[in-house]
Formats: C-alpha cells, sequence, structure tokens
C-alpha cells in the first residue's frame, strides 16, 4: 500500500513496540485499514519489559497469537516474594497455576521475542501496512482526518487518517499535538537495570524475588526462558555515570554467583522510575495509549499491562466508530475509564516500591517487624489499595443514573463445551459483546430490535446449562459462570469485548432494559453510515 497525500486509512498508529503492534493487530483483524509508523528502522534487540498477567495473556489470545506468545514466554511455578536482610519473607503472593482468565497468573518473556510474535502476526494482515524509519514531525487537524508528515528513508511524505494513536512512548510526538495536561505524582527513583544470560542451569526458587535491604534494595526476576533480571536501587552517594557501568554491574552481581565465567551481560542501563498520567487521553481525532499516556514504576509489574489494557478498550470502541455503530463521543469514555484504571496500578506500583525502597535501617526494621508480625499475608502486610476497576464509562447504571454495584470488574473466563468442543469461552465466540444467560429462558423477553442490534455490534449469546446442553447451548465448566450467577440471583449478564463487565439482570425484562442501557450508552446513531462494513454475524441464533 503506498501512501500519497490522496489516500485515507482508518488508523495511523504512531510507534510500533508491543502496544502499537497490539493495536494494529486488534483493528487489523476488525477489517480496518491501519498504517503503523515507527522511527526505529530495525526492531530494537535488547530487554525492556518482562512481565504479563492473565488478563494480558487472554488478549494475546484475542489477537489471535495466544499460542505463539505461550512458546516464547516462563509461566512463573510458584510465589512472587518479599525478603528481608535476613531472608526472612515479608510478603508472598501466590503466582503460581492460572489466573481468572484462563491463562497462568504470571508469565515472563523477553521483550524481542514478544515483539517478533506481534510484529510478524500484524504485518501479515492485508489490512496492515508497517513502515519502520519512518518518523512523524508534523500533524494537522482536518475536518474528518488527520494529517501526519513523515521524514524516511525515501524522502518526506503525509499519511491522512481518519483517527491518530500515539503508542510513541515517554515522549510522544503525538502528545505533544495535545493541549492535555499531566498529573506527576514526584515519584522518582534511579534503578540500574541488569540483564543476563546465564551459561549454566541454575534453579531460582522462588523464580522472582525482592531483597529489602536497606544496604542495597534489589529485584531478581526471571527475564523470560533462559534469561535472569537484576535491578538494583542507586544509593545517594552514588551518581547515575558511575553506577551505569559494566565495572559496576559485574561488582554487583558477584554476591549472587554471577561471574564472566557463568554468565553474559546482554544489557545494562538506568531507568528512572516514575509516577504519572496524562490527563486527557483523547482529543479529537488524536489518540494517546501506553507511555504515551502513562508511566509507573515496575514493582507490581504493570507497565506494559497496562498499555495492553489500553489498546484492547480502544480498540473495541474504535472499531464501533469506523463501521457507524457507534457515535465518536463513545471515545470519551476511553479516558475516564482507562485513567482510573491504571491510578490503581499506579498507586498499587507506588506502594509497593515504598516498601522496597527503604534506606534507613531504622524504618527498614519497622517495616519488618511490622510485616513479619502479619504472617507475609499481602492482605495484610501490605497498605490496602482499591479495587482495579474501570472508571466511569459504559457501563450498567441504576434507575437514579448511578453506576451499578459490581460493574466494571474484570470477568473469568472458564472453558465451555458447545457442539462437541470444548475450548475457552473467547475460543468459542471469537470474542465480542457476549450475553452469557442462565439457559434459553431469559431470553423470550428479547425483541427483534435487541436480537438486531447484538448482531450488528458482533454479539454474541451464551445460553449455559450445567448438566446436558441442547444443540445450541453451551456446557458450563464445573464452579464456572452458572454457580456465582446464581449465587447473586442473576438469570444473565453482559461482558463487554475487553472482557470488562458490563452489567447483569435478575430477570428477563431487566435484560431487555440492559440491551436498551448498552444501545443508549454507546451512542449508537439512528442507522450505521452509509457504506460501513457490517461484522460478521457469529451470534448464536436462538
Amino acid at each position: 500500500m503506498t501512501d500519497t497525500s490522496t489516500s485515507m486509512h482508518d488508523v495511523a498508529i504512531v510507534g510500533f513496540g508491543p502496544i502499537g503492534q497490539m493495536l494494529a493487530l486488534l483493528l487489523g483483524r476488525q477489517g480496518h485499514d491501519v498504517i503503523a509508523i515507527e522511527r526505529w528502522p530495525s526492531p530494537y534487540d535488547l530487554p525492556r519489559a518482562v512481565h504479563f498477567d492473565h488478563e494480558i495473556g487472554r488478549i494475546f489470545q484475542a489477537a489471535g497469537v495466544g499460542e505463539e506468545v505461550r512458546a516464547v514466554t516462563d509461566p512463573v511455578p510458584d510465589h512472587y516474594e518479599w525478603r528481608n536482610h535476613d531472608g526472612e519473607a515479608l510478603v508472598r503472593i501466590d503466582w503460581s497455576g492460572n489466573g481468572i482468565s484462563g491463562w497462568p497468573t504470571a508469565s515472563f518473556f523477553c521483550q524481542p521475542q514478544l515483539e517478533a510474535v506481534l510484529a510478524e502476526a500484524a504485518e501479515k494482515l492485508s489490512t496492515v501496512t508497517v513502515r519502520r524509519g519512518c518518523e512523524a514531525v508534523n500533524l494537522v487537524h482536518g475536518e474528518d482526518h488527520v494529517s501526519l508528515t513523515t521524514t524516511g528513508p525515501e524522502g518526506p511524505g503525509t499519511i491522512r487518517a481518519r483517527y491518530v494513536i500515539g503508542a510513541d512512548g515517554a515522549n510522544s510526538f503525538v502528545r505533544s499535538g495535545m493541549a492535555t495536561t499531566v498529573t506527576d505524582l514526584g515519584f522518582f527513583y534511579d534503578w540500574l537495570i541488569v540483564d543476563t544470560l546465564p551459561h549454566d542451569q541454575a534453579t531460582w526458587s522462588p523464580m522472582n524475588w525482592q531483597l529489602c535491604d536497606p544496604a542495597r534494595p534489589t529485584t531478581i526476576v526471571s527475564g523470560g526462558p533462559g534469561r535472569r533480571r537484576w535491578e538494583f536501587l542507586r544509593l545517594p552517594h552514588e551518581s547515575i555515570e558511575e553506577l551505569n557501568t559494566a565495572e559496576t554491574a559485574w561488582q554487583l552481581l558477584e554476591p549472587w554467583g554471577r561471574t564472566p565465567a557463568n554468565t553474559t551481560i546482554e544489557r545494562h542501563t538506568v531507568y528512572t522510575f516514575q509516577a504519572r498520567w496524562v490527563d486527557r487521553w483523547r482529543e479529537g481525532r488524536l489518540l494517546l495509549a501506553g507511555d504515551a499516556a502513562h508511566q509507573m514504576p515496575p514493582f507490581a509489574g504493570q507497565g506494559m499491562c497496562s498499555g495492553m489494557r489500553d489498546a484492547m478498550n480502544l480498540a473495541w470502541k474504535l472499531d464501533l466508530v469506523l463501521t457507524g455503530h457507534a457515535d465518536p463521543d463513545l471515545l470519551d469514555t476511553y479516558t475516564s475509564e482507562r485513567s482510573e484504571h491504571v491510578q490503581h496500578a499506579i498507586g498499587m506500583s507506588m506502594a509497593l516500591g515504598q516498601v522496597i525502597c527503604v534506606l534507613d535501617p531504622d524504618d527498614a526494621a519497622d517495616r519488618d517487624t511490622r510485616m513479619i508480625a502479619a504472617g507475609a499475608d499481602p492482605q495484610h502486610a501490605l497498605p490496602p489499595t482499591p479495587p482495579p476497576l474501570l472508571g466511569d464509562g459504559v457501563l450498567q447504571r441504576t434507575p437514579d443514573g448511578k453506576r451499578a454495584p459490581g460493574v466494571g470488574h474484570l470477568a473469568p473466563q472458564y472453558q465451555l463445551t458447545h457442539q462437541g468442543r470444548t475450548a475457552l469461552l473467547d475460543d468459542l465466540t471469537h470474542g465480542g459483546f457476549t450475553v452469557l444467560t442462565d439457559g434459553h429462558a431469559p431470553l423470550a423477553a428479547l425483541d427483534a430490535a435487541d436480537r438486531t442490534f447484538l448482531t450488528g455490534i458482533g454479539g454474541h449469546i451464551v445460553a449455559l446449562y450445567e448438566d446436558a446442553a441442547p444443540p445450541e447451548g453451551y456446557l458450563d465448566a464445573p464452579d464456572g459462570y452458572l454457580p456465582h450467577m446464581r449465587e447473586h440471583g442473576h438469570v444473565a449478564a453482559i461482558v463487554r469485548p475487553d472482557f470488562y463487565l458490563f452489567g447483569t439482570a435478575h430477570d428477563g425484562a431487566e435484560l431487555h432494559n440492559l440491551i436498551a442501557q448498552l444501545r443508549e450508552q454507546l451512542q449508537q446513531p439512528q442507522a450505521p453510515s452509509a457504506g460501513a462494513p457490517q461484522p460478521l454475524l457469529t451470534t448464536a441464533q436462538q
């Protein structure tokens, strides 16, 4: 696909790191014309992010690369532990097994390998064009598009797109074209990151832990299959320049038994951990995602994870807007939902950082006494944080207009059986809005308009049964959806494409009203725009 001043793309993505790659994958798979530009001519081949959680695994699954990602990651087999100078456990967080999304609770990876998987999948799509060595240097807002001026090996060029997403990092060019402000919490710590390739087959147990020693707080974690990472806090008397040398890295690794004889240092660099977010993530046809919208300390491993959640939230909303099934003002909920959610991640990361970044021996002793007395139980040893819920947005309302209780949290993914096939929910439905019902009875209250609306937005009806299911029904997993729904008196629930709960219903009439609420909140136009592509009909016909 050749870019000229007259061609028009649906979406232009500035930055082709993991968040830009995920956005290109999700939007390209939905049939949208996507162009992604990256100022560096070739992929960065050194580690950076190393962790993702079960929810992000589900996003990889939704993007069609689940098995490829599993092949280049290490799931955590045990717990994440924090220890003091004497080796006593201060907190122990269980990371073993699968999380509620049907994926390992925590997985570790090498970013260049992960990016290779995502980039290859995106570039295979006929709907996606990727231009490396291409830098955006100016942008101009048009009435129905944004024009990007670019430079690269082929000289200056122009890219026109209906929407532009800045996934271009902390120094985002796209953000510089917006008037938004930034909230900065003033949380700054410098850490030396040392990524290594051990030559031996040492067993690391636990796989991931924190040394909360005031003499030198240290992080020891997996760097993905065959790799290990150490992170060392810069002490007050040290400069960044003297800390960030190979000689210093080897000196700090020596007490851990790592020497040039058994280890290769793949990279050493100093990062300044920060805590801040952009106050408005959308201005007209410009949007931000990932580090362009927020930065956080790495202690909870939620930096890249938060960017992936941005991509998943934004992709389904852009899809509805681009296909004419929702008003563009729907995109304002991207900021309100994701900003509050990411502030939870930032707050949690800061709280953990304030535990480990203690340099005063007396303060460390007080911390140790308190946390050991709590039995290393994270529920009692760590500072309390609010639950990770979406902020105000596309969520069920009570009759008085307030947000309904319980909505906006991540919904689980169980294995179901449908027409002889047993698989995870999303593999059976292929994603989108999912209406879970207790059998078929609640569906009798739906009218033709409800069904037409659900089909138009790519919705799926999943009628659940606990023993034997009719041909069009789904056999629930043991301890799956139905026990939870019945415990709360629900006959139906609507789960959004990004896996968050939109709302629930106690009977068929409430389900009909819930669908009406969803239609209203999507701010759906009276009719889809002329020529807008229609989603593939995959809704089970009842």
